[in-house]
């Protein structure tokens, strides 16, 4: 008599996490868990828990008014508005809503763009998309709890990488310019473009034009002068606000590590230099590898060497993280200690999974978060400067089939 063999436990985990509804589904329960949770428990305190939307809703209601949007407001709010004007025009069609719907749907955007981004990445196969995504999930869940704009910001910079990967320069203006007008370290992200030299001059192009649209588009609601002050106020915060700390960061690392402090703009001068010699390897630029290991060079750059950088920011690292690791032909076991050290100190030690009293010790006072992403950052400059990237007749099956050839991306 026929016997039959029942799938073990690992069998079953690894088909449900492989099944291609799994993640849609989760990343939809993760939006409305931090949502939920947020709202409910926002009721018996001064400022509620999703300060963040609050402060970017008032935002949009202090331009339309007139007011100066970079100045405190601690009776509507806790904390000053970073962002840029056009930000805060862009968030009217949430700020009226009932605040609930208005924060569900800017936690939706933010996981709907690192979603859609990723799946649509080229130069990676279909696992590989899956790893990304998997491993940005808590990081993303990190980022809604605080109602910030991170999950938006990474989509939008990886987003611009498939444009540009599918001959797109305007498209890929567009993102990267709404992401510098979210956060401006999206600036950085602008190297991208460097890669693909049949584009060039469409995609500055397009960036001037479009600059010059998103710049300016406030004054579809307020006069010329008052977007003025609104800019100088802007700039006026933004010095001050430079100096206020090291972060979760390089710089903060070095002090708390070795006592060193150097002065901030050193530190980022040092690490521009070591992120654009890559650049330097012309030949390298017509390999999707080297062009996806230079996107997870821009997603951690932007995080590590950010002297502002919190927790909830390192969904943009993180995924950088997934990126570099799926460009590894081998496990190697150094590479698996660097993401391993990843997932325990900068995915799980912010949560309820990691022993309180080792995050009070040390986590935190050494800022140990952000120190894998520091040495995945280094790791992945070493090799885009090391490495070639070129197709190994060995792997040449495992080219994902959604990957056209260099030549038809107008690299």
């Amino acid at each position: 008599m026929p016997t039959t063999t029942l799938p073990s436990s690992s069998t079953r985990w690894q088909r449900l996490v492989n099944h291609p509804a799994s993640l849609p589904a989760v990343y939809v329960l993760l939006t409305v868990a931090a949502t939920v949770v947020q709202f409910l428990k926002s009721s018996n305190l001064p400022y509620t828990n999703y300060n963040n939307y609050i402060i970017f809703r008032n935002a949009f209601y202090h331009l339309l008014q007139g007011q100066d949007m970079y100045i405190l407001h601690l009776v509507e709010q806790y904390d000053l508005y970073k962002y840029s004007p056009t930000f805060a025009l862009l968030m009217g069609p949430f700020a009226v809503l009932p605040n609930f719907i208005g924060l569900l749907g800017w936690n939706a955007l933010n996981a709907a763009a690192l979603y859609w981004a990723v799946q649509q990445l080229p130069t990676i196969d279909t696992r590989a998309r899956r790893v990304v995504l998997w491993l940005s999930a808590i990081e993303l869940l990190t980022s809604m709890q605080n109602a910030q704009s991170n999950g938006l910001v990474a989509g939008l910079i990886i987003g611009a990488a498939v444009a540009l990967e599918r001959a797109r320069p305007g498209r890929a203006a567009l993102w990267l310019l709404l992401s510098v007008f979210v956060k401006l370290f999206g600036l950085v992200a602008f190297v991208l473009f460097w890669l693909y030299p049949r584009q060039r001059v469409r995609f500055v192009l397009w960036s001037v034009g479009l600059g010059i649209v998103l710049a300016l588009l406030p004054l579809v609601v307020v006069s010329p002068a008052e977007l003025l002050a609104q800019y100088q106020s802007w700039v006026v915060m933004l010095k001050a606000d430079h100096s206020a700390s090291f972060g979760l960061s390089v710089m903060g690392w070095l002090e708390t590590w070795f006592g060193f402090l150097p002065p901030k703009t050193a530190v980022v001068l040092v690490g521009a230099a070591l992120f654009c010699l890559p650049l330097l390897r012309f030949q390298q630029y017509q390999h999707a590898a080297f062009r996806t290991g230079m996107l997870a060079a821009v997603l951690l750059w932007v995080v590590v060497f950010n002297h502002k950088a919190e927790s909830p920011t390192f969904v943009i690292a993180v995924a950088g993280v997934g990126l570099w690791w799926s460009l590894q032909p081998s496990r190697r076991w150094p590479d698996l200690v660097l993401l391993c050290s990843v997932v325990l100190f900068t995915v799980l030690s912010p949560t309820d999974l990691f022993p309180r009293f080792l995050r009070k010790a040390y986590v935190v006072p050494y800022v140990l978060k952000a120190v894998p992403c520091i040495f995945v950052w280094a790791r992945l400059t070493v090799e885009l400067l090391t490495r070639d990237f070129a197709p190994q007749p060995a792997s040449a099956s495992k080219i994902p089939a959604t990957a056209a050839p260099a030549a038809s991306l107008s690299v």
